[in-house]
């Protein structure tokens, strides 16, 4: 088995190791460095201003090149090979309640789920703070629902926290914030699920995201 990007039957035969290539060596670079730049757009927000929106960029041009890979990419990159319906991915969900859901080679109908959330989410964020760097993006946008409350001033009430470029900037960050924190809830949620999934079927997900091999399927498993 080679990290060969071919689409046939080769991504699917079992080694002499009873292991089997899945995640090809794009995915595994978008994955990791993926956690790398949100870590460091989190850690440096408001200090290190610049180092931020260069994680910011790294960002969104990761979650570009995901969209596309999904597309073009080698089988179990392909969102046409995991993305599943609401009912299917609903009776996956109930299955992990009952303690019997199928192993999947790929990303099951969960991993599935979470990957729209963090790509939809990642995309929002990296959204609204390219807009925050320059005052002329904002124009190109409608009046920004209040989602959430805007950040008013100080106690005296002298200015908004967000100075004079006023209240649409104020509301803007505070959805920028939101979504970033927001991501912080799915990646927790996502390594709750990857730990799972690990127990329930006696393999290391998070090593198999770094060598690309995981077990062979058995009987039952879906491939």
């Amino acid at each position: 088995m080679t990290d060969g990007i071919t689409h046939d039957a080769p991504e699917t035969t079992v080694g002499p190791t009873g292991k089997i290539r899945v995640w090809d060596p794009f995915v595994r670079v978008f994955h990791w460095g993926l956690v790398a730049a949100f870590a460091t757009a989190w850690l440096t927000a408001d200090e290190l201003q610049p180092i931020h929106e260069v994680a910011g960029y790294t960002v969104a041009g990761l979650v570009a090149f995901r969209l596309v890979w999904g597309l073009v990419g080698s089988r179990y990159a392909r969102f046409a090979q995991f993305l599943k319906g609401p009912c299917e991915t609903l009776g996956y969900f109930g299955d992990m309640a009952r303690g019997r859901e199928r192993r999947y080679l790929g990303h099951n109908p969960a991993g599935a789920a979470m990957i729209v959330a963090l790509l939809v989410t990642l995309s929002g964020t990296a959204l609204t703070g390219w807009l925050m760097e320059d005052e002329s993006r904002m124009a190109m946008l409608p009046s920004i629902p209040a989602i959430v409350a805007p950040a008013w001033a100080d106690d005296d009430g002298d200015e908004r926290e967000y100075g004079v470029r006023g209240e649409a900037e104020g509301q803007l960050k505070e959805l920028h914030e939101t979504l970033a924190n927001l991501m912080l809830l799915l990646a927790a949620l996502h390594v709750a699920g990857v730990v799972l999934a690990s127990f329930r079927h006696n393999e290391n997900l998070a090593r198999a995201m770094v060598t690309g091999d995981k077990r062979g399927p058995g009987p039952g498993d879906i491939a």
